[in-house]
């Protein structure tokens, strides 16, 4: 299967609703919100290289409920051979117990094409509280249990129990920028995946803002002759609605 193609297609899906959502003229505030990212660099001479960083984020929040579906894709080529392909895909639903409290359950895909794990699915529920939650600072962390599902690079796969964790920081330095960590850790007795996610961004004129990220991801267990930490900058032109 081509997963260009599955994820073009599922930001078209995603993307619909919301704009039509934005063509009414509607009084109230609106349920939907989101961002579109896109980061592009080629270069011709001597070598020709080229990168594409893209991604989504959709959010529907109605009474007690909140959705979110994220996607993001990684594609580069050098001399026209494909350096690097990765794909990842985020859906998490939260029911509000209290202002602070609540109840989520997660899906999370993740799909590279150059990794010892070439693919993983996960499915987690649990509780999170909204430990900080000011004008300038919030703080979300969570608990939960699920299982995942890999397929590894040698045609092999696993699937385990897991227990995850996830502290999600903002800070609202001004009007106009904003920093944010992130950080996971997903353990299961098979391999412990942990992630982390530096971003810090910079609005430029209505929605338009530009944001400068720093990931870096790390199996406990990987195939003989793979490396366990991968690491991804990038530098991407964002548009909020």
């Amino acid at each position: 299967m081509n997963w260009r193609k599955v994820f073009i297609l599922s930001l078209l899906v995603f993307a619909t609703p919301l704009l039509a959502q934005e063509e009414e003229a509607a009084e109230e505030e609106s349920p939907w919100s989101g961002s579109v990212k896109l980061g592009y660099l080629a270069t011709t001479g001597n070598t020709e290289n080229s990168s594409l960083n893209s991604g989504f984020t959709i959010n529907y929040k109605l009474e007690l409920w909140e959705h979110t579906a994220t996607a993001a894709a990684i594609y580069s080529t050098e001399s026209k051979v494909t350096t690097a392909e990765a794909y990842d895909f985020g859906w998490k639903s939260a029911r509000n117990l209290t202002e602070q409290d609540f109840l989520f359950g997660r899906l999370d895909w993740r799909k590279d094409r150059f990794a010892s794990i070439e693919q993983q699915f996960s499915q987690s529920v649990g509780y999170g509280r909204r430990l900080i939650d000011t004008d300038k600072h919030q703080l979300n962390g969570e608990l939960g249990i699920g299982a995942r599902q890999s397929d590894l690079a040698d045609g092999t796969d696993e699937s385990d129990t897991i227990y995850t964790g996830r502290l999600t920081y903002n800070w609202n330095m001004s009007e106009t920028a904003s920093f944010g960590q992130a950080f996971l850790v997903e353990a299961g007795s098979s391999n412990t995946f942990t992630e982390s996610v530096t971003v810090i961004e910079a609005r430029l004129i209505g929605g338009l803002a530009l944001v400068a990220s720093y990931t870096v991801r790390h199996n406990s267990d990987v195939l003989p002759g793979s490396e366990k930490t991968d690491t991804r900058t990038a530098l991407l032109l964002e548009y909020g609605f």
